[in-house]
């Protein structure tokens, strides 16, 4: 409870003195923090704020300009109000203390009557030790609920409902993109406490305090360690006392921020023993097919007759550093464990290397490897697009095998396909095999080759560097319409003098004529190796 100077004009110790309100009949419901029994002139230095004075007028005596100085100060130094005692024998220093009341910027109450100051300050401080114990055994509560909570690994919903019931009021948890992630209502229908919720929402910014804010004056306070929000709790009524709802609001959201890192050191330590058992599974002779099986099976993949390699690949992205890589790679492994668990499939999905996902696939009974791998980019896709990073990429698939340790060497294979498919700018499958890259596979394996490079650099030097993308495009265009300069004019909307003038000019920093067969194919070989140099 928040004592106030009512609450204390109302205590039987006061009321004895018969107390007249003087001024500030309208604050007093100004908080009372202590009280100071004074007589001096000047309180400078003895009072911080809150204090309710009490003192028999001495240092003001009968002067009323002495009394409106007086008055003033205890304005200035933040006191909530004063209650002077004088006695009828003292009608001079009552008349001074009403004519300077006037002017008075704090409850002045003038007590006519005998009161014992130390009943009045015993009475008033039992209350606020009162309070304060209060507090700290609602503190106290409030801690053991979160924290079992917390050791419980409770959900949001149940945090949420927590915060809720302790504060009497509706709790709301949303994401950084103002979607509601878990609410109580606390007696208040869905429909209304969350009506147009996200626009409603984006008019009350995020403030690191918990505090109220915005148009609608919601309390609220973040979730998340300062440098990775990702939500926030909100109470977005008017509350009685803000101070207990702000307190419960932080514990419930320590709670959060606890479990979420839980559940993420959960999926880091299931990610790290799926990982280990796919690296020991590609080594030669590690294991035995019966433990292999045993291994993977306590890691969630069942048994099956037949297995599919699979290798997803991140599209590279220029001026993209290690940890920015590694996020997506992290993010791209997550979709595809959850792709795999909405469609039900058992499968074990790790890192395989820097921006690669591999997954060993179980075949169900009379399944063809096509349409399962078909399904599971589909519903890839699908989760990526709602992804904050960015999640392009392309997928290369072995040749299904009937043991577990066949299938993990084969991941090798489809590794290689993943990577020359994600060089092709236009992909028409959803994943690829090694029929189809063709050239651009064995071009991906040789591409490292100190001589190919040197053969890339002699075919394509007189165009690499200054100008060189639009350059290189026009080649890679004129290559792929087989040298039909008619067909290359139609589809680069280039009439046919601009285009022939382009191509004459490629041709001398070339040293070489387009038309010739044999120049086109080692253009082309040339073209395929320089595309897949950021790889």
């Amino acid at each position: 409870m928040r004592l106030t100077v009512d609450h204390i004009l109302s205590l039987p110790a006061v009321r004895k003195g018969d107390p007249e309100i003087l001024t500030g009949a309208s604050k007093l419901g100004t908080p009372v923090r202590w009280i100071h029994v004074a007589e001096l002139r000047n309180l400078t230095g003895f009072l911080e704020g809150g204090e309710l004075v009490l003192t028999t007028g001495l240092a003001f005596e009968d002067s009323s300009s002495a009394a409106t100085r007086y008055l003033a100060e205890l304005a200035s130094l933040g006191a909530a109000g004063v209650i002077v005692e004088i006695l009828d024998d003292r009608a001079e220093a009552s008349r001074a203390l009403r004519e300077a009341a006037a002017s008075a910027r704090i409850p002045v109450i003038l007590v006519r009557k005998p009161v014992r100051f130390v009943e009045i300050t015993e009475n008033v401080h039992k209350i606020i030790l009162a309070g304060q114990l209060e507090r700290v055994e609602k503190a106290r509560h409030v801690h053991e609920v979160f924290t079992l909570l917390s050791l419980e690994s409770a959900g949001a919903d149940e945090i949420v409902a927590r915060a809720a019931q302790l504060i009497g009021a509706p709790v709301v948890l949303e994401n950084i993109s103002h979607l509601v992630l878990a609410f109580d209502g606390g007696g208040i229908p869905a429909g209304k406490l969350l009506n147009d919720w996200e626009n409603r929402s984006r008019v009350v910014h995020l403030n690191e305090a918990t505090t109220r804010t915005g148009e609608e004056n919601w309390l609220q306070t973040p979730v998340g360690l300062r440098s990775q929000r990702w939500g926030r709790l909100v109470v977005p009524v008017t509350l009685d006392n803000d101070t207990d709802a702000s307190m419960v609001l932080e514990r419930a959201g320590q709670a959060l921020s606890i479990n979420r890192f839980a559940e993420r050191d959960q999926r880091e330590l299931g990610y790290q023993a799926r990982a280990g058992l796919m690296h020991e599974l590609r080594q030669p002779r590690s294991l035995s097919e019966a433990e292999a099986q045993a291994r993977a099976g306590a890691l969630g993949l069942r048994s099956y007759q037949m297995y599919v390699p699979v290798v997803f690949r991140l599209d590279p992205r220029g001026g993209e550093g290690p940890l920015a890589l590694q996020r997506r790679e992290r993010a791209l492994l997550e979709s595809v464990n959850r792709s795999l668990q909405s469609l039900k499939y058992s499968a074990l999905a790790a890192s395989l290397q820097t921006g690669t996902v591999a997954l060993l696939l179980g075949l169900p009974p009379k399944q063809a490897e096509e349409g399962a791998v078909t399904r599971i980019c589909a519903e890839l896709r699908r989760l990526a697009a709602d992804s904050a990073e960015d999640l392009q990429w392309a997928a290369g698939i072995g040749h299904p095998q009937g043991s577990l340790l066949l299938t993990a060497a084969a991941l090798d294979e489809a590794n290689h396909v993943a990577e020359a498919a994600s060089t092709l700018q236009k992909r028409g499958k959803p994943f690829y095999r090694a029929a189809d890259i063709r050239l651009r596979g064995l071009l991906a394996l040789l591409r490292s080759d100190p001589r190919v490079q040197t053969f890339v650099e002699g075919e394509l030097a007189g165009i690499l560097g200054g100008n060189e993308s639009e350059e290189l495009l026009l080649l890679e265009k004129y290559l792929e319409a087989q040298g039909n300069k008619a067909e290359l004019a139609r589809t680069s909307f280039l009439s046919r003098p601009t285009l022939y003038s382009r191509l004459a000019r490629l041709e001398r920093k070339l040293g070489l004529e387009l038309d010739e067969p044999e120049s086109r194919t080692s253009l082309h070989v040339a073209l395929m190796l320089y595309r897949l140099k950021d790889l």
